[in-house]
């Protein structure tokens, strides 16, 4: 996987020449002075040198040797490396014989592609991809090779974990626990005089005749008198009720007695809705006059045909004033027929679609319609599929609002303080025209606005 250069040491079979020689010859590594000189006088002196006395003595005396020489060529490297700093600064570093800027020129494309699947498998346990976007089961250089002996067990597991928990002892304790030995400081209170009253005392300067008349008070007087005030700390739920309703105080409810908690009123559960679908579609088609209001509430499993049919037969209906269809299960589809039908039904009031499933994007095609007859007064559709229905809906919602000037009341939840203020404005601003149109205040000429007129006589 890896080549070296021809410069590059060859390998030796003893550790100390080996050690010597890739630092003699290693091209990062450049001779000391002190080094070069010690070599060279001792080239000249009829002594024999260290390396040919290393290479006459026996393999340990060797091994003993070379690793001196190596000691004392680290050390006097270290020692003029701080004193000739500019001639190792400026050569220029290498990496295997090359120059590090030979190395910008290589391809890593090229050189993955001579690479053996078993190399690429090497070098990829060996480098960690810094990637958030991988999984974990790529980024880990763990392999486990082992085959399944069956399929995951996920109750034996449990139950070999809780084995092995129990089974493992636990770490000794470095002092053992004596029962009535007391560990660490123990707290002591703070010594005191014996006088445990404040010092400060506040002094109310009360009237002769106030004074007289709180002393001679009984306890339900002055009960009383704190619920005037307002002192609603100084009482309990009961105690105030009573003293508002001039009932006086039962028994056990003075300055230490203890309320018990107020039984909860049972009230009988809600008959279900006996309203017949298809009667009152029939109904509804037919226009009959006496049909004004119709609630579908809590009317389980209605099919989305009948739904159909109510709406289609809601289009020609002119007598038909208020329809409430809360909890029926109303989905985007029936919201959008439901939609339409307002589009062409010029009588309708009131309609609510509370506690359903409509989207924003089916309440925004609702509120949208009752821009086309401008007769709806009253509209509602909270508690849907989604909670909070976000700025966007809800500024869109709010530009609708304000371009329908018939609707009086809006029941949807608003998270924005925008445009709830910006509805509840427009709200008001209709309530008022609607009531200045009823008293005679208004003439209908609408030419950008409502104008207000003197009352016609």
């Amino acid at each position: 996987m890896m080549s070296f250069d021809n410069n590059f040491p060859p390998p030796s079979t003893n550790s100390g020449d080996r050690r010597l020689s890739t630092l003699l010859h290693s091209p990062l590594y450049s001779p000391p002075v002190a080094f070069q000189q010690s070599t060279c006088q001792s080239a000249n002196s009829q002594q024999p040198s260290a390396s040919r006395a290393a290479r006459q003595s026996s393999p340990a005396e060797n091994e003993t040797a070379n690793a001196n020489i190596f000691d004392f060529a680290v050390r006097s490297n270290k020692s003029t490396s701080s004193k000739k700093t500019t001639t190792m600064t400026t050569a220029p570093a290498k990496l295997y014989g090359k120059n590090l800027s030979d190395y910008d020129e290589l391809d890593v494309d090229q050189l993955l592609s001579q690479l053996s699947p078993e190399e690429i498998s090497i070098l990829a346990k060996e480098v960690d991809p810094d990637d958030n976007l991988l999984p974990p089961s790529e980024r880990c250089s763990y392999e486990c090779n082992k085959e399944a002996t069956g399929p995951l067990n996920r109750k034996k597991l449990i139950e070999h974990i809780n084995k092995q928990a129990l089974e493992t002892p636990d770490l000794p304790e470095i002092k053992p626990y004596v029962a009535g030995t007391v560990r660490g400081k123990k707290w002591v209170a703070p010594e005191t005089n014996g006088n445990t009253e404040h010092e400060d005392k506040i002094a109310i300067d009360i009237d002769d005749e106030y004074g007289d008349a709180l002393n001679t008070a009984s306890q339900e007087e002055i009960i009383d008198l704190a619920a005037i005030l307002g002192f609603h700390s100084m009482m309990n739920q009961d105690q105030y009720h009573a003293s508002l309703l001039n009932k006086g105080q039962p028994i056990g409810l003075g300055w230490d007695g203890v309320t018990k908690a107020t039984q909860p009123k049972v009230y009988p559960p809600e008959p279900p809705n006996q309203t017949d679908p298809e009667d009152s579609i029939k109904r509804v088609r037919d226009d009959d006059s006496k049909l004004l209001d119709l609630n579908w509430n809590n009317i389980k499993n209605i099919s989305d045909e009948k739904f159909e049919n109510l709406f289609n037969a809601l289009v020609e209906n002119t007598h038909l004033e208020t329809l409430s269809l809360v909890n029926v299960g109303l989905t985007d589809r029936l919201a959008d027929k439901l939609a339409e039908a307002l589009e062409k039904n010029c009588t309708l009031r009131v309609c609510n679609v509370e506690t359903n499933f409509i989207s924003p994007v089916g309440i925004i095609h609702l509120v949208k319609s009752l821009l086309k007859q401008r007769s709806l007064e009253e509209f509602r559709a909270t508690n849907q599929r989604s909670q909070v229905l976000g700025n966007k809906i809800e500024m869109e919602l709010t530009k609708l609002i304000e371009q329908n000037p018939t609707i009086l009341r809006l029941g949807l939840h608003l998270e924005y303080n925008d445009a709830r203020h910006r509805i509840a404005s427009h709200l008001q601003r209709n309530i008022d025209r609607s009531r200045l149109r009823r008293t005679g205040h208004f003439a209908r000429t609408y030419t950008g606005g409502w104008v207000v007129h003197k009352k016609a006589k």
